[in-house]
């Protein structure tokens, strides 16, 4: 089921991303099918990684967790040092004629990580809980310094997420909140930060602040609004077929969804995405370890995050952080990351009814 709900997503969003990026030939767009193929392309690798994540095992990469937390802090010194710039931030390798976002793939580790760490023990301790601050701390100075503000509010919410299922007390979870919002006033504060970023957060404080960053929502909106109840129709969207909505096909591509679609469109979408997550939390409620438990519990809050983020910043509740929608938006990393995350929960489902068989 969970194999079948992420590739009827993945469908959608490639077929959105195609709407949202056709049009004439131009240095960037080589061919008016050039994402579209990109977009494929990636959707195919991110399948083949699931399936291979699934018959590894979440077990396995237990044992190898150090490592591999380990070599992700060294690939997110290395971006820093050797990466390539896009819009302000540090946060990729080129690699041929693709693009590849360490801190995409970073976000499945650090579940892992916090999995191991927090699994040890039933009721995790204070010390314990510091603990999984300091491995999530560690990767969110990195990526603040590309800077990438939308990745760290993700890896943010992972860590709140597992802690939570995790079984801390109280007054841990107090302590936990006061340390991630201390966190981040510091990081607002600071001139890490690029003056855009720190103008999207202003305006969604207040519109009037600043009419030039506050274009891409009022763009957003306007989208929305034009789809009514069943939209304008599959490549028949105005905002869309305008290019008024800046970096419709990543940020933005729910516009595209609600544009299109419309009401009617858009809830089928989410109705799908919300089989997905609810399927997810099954698998994880079902497992019959608690690393696989914390595993998927992890997987859900970042999809969760992330999704309720991405339609947040279109619809106006949320601000623009640059979060993708999970395997709608383009964008290589993010959909296999996404896909790999699933392939392990599909592991703990396979694992925990390869046991019952045995029993």
């Amino acid at each position: 089921v969970l194999p079948v709900l992420a590739l009827a997503v993945s469908l959608v969003g490639v077929l959105m991303v195609y709407s949202a990026t056709r049009g004439p030939v131009t240095e960037i767009r080589p061919a008016e099918t050039f994402y579209l193929g990109r977009q494929a392309r990636m959707v195919a690798v991110g399948l083949a990684a699931m399936v291979v994540a699934a018959w590894f095992g979440h077990r396995r990469l237990q044992r190898l967790v150090p490592l591999v937390y380990l070599a992700t802090l060294g690939v997110l010194v290395a971006v820093l040092v050797v990466g390539i710039e896009v819009k302000g931030a540090r946060a990729w390798f080129q690699v041929g004629g693709n693009q590849f976002q360490p801190s995409e793939l970073g976000k499945v580790v650090l579940i892992l990580t916090l999995a191991a760490w927090l699994g040890r023990t039933e009721e995790p301790s204070g010390q314990r809980v510091l603990g999984a601050v300091a491995l999530a701390g560690l990767p969110v100075v990195l990526i603040v310094l590309q800077p990438d503000l939308g990745t760290v509010l993700v890896y943010g919410a992972i860590a709140v997420g597992m802690v939570l299922v995790a079984g801390v007390k109280g007054r841990h979870l107090l302590i936990l909140s006061l340390l991630l919002l201390t966190g981040l006033v510091g990081v607002l504060r600071s001139e890490v930060l690029e003056d855009y970023q720190v103008r999207r957060l202003m305006v969604f404080v207040d519109e009037e602040t600043d009419t030039a960053a506050s274009y891409n929502l009022e763009q957003a909106q306007v989208a929305i609004g034009n789809g009514g109840l069943t939209g304008r129709g599959l490549f028949q969207g105005t905002q869309n077929n305008s290019e008024l909505v800046p970096e419709q096909q990543t940020d933005f591509i729910f516009t595209v969804v609600a544009e299109e679609t419309g009401f009617v469109g858009s809830a089928l979408v989410l109705g799908i995405v919300g089989l997905l997550l609810l399927r997810v939390w099954r698998i994880g409620r079902l497992a019959d370890d608690r690393f696989g438990m914390l595993v998927s519990a992890g997987v859900y809050t970042m999809l969760l995050f992330q999704v309720f983020q991405s339609v947040g910043m279109s619809t106006g509740i949320m601000p623009i952080t640059g979060i993708p929608f999970p395997l709608v938006s383009y964008g290589g990393s993010s959909a296999v990351t996404t896909f790999i995350s699933l392939g392990l929960v599909q592991s703990v489902h396979m694992r925990r009814h390869e046991r019952q068989v045995g029993s």
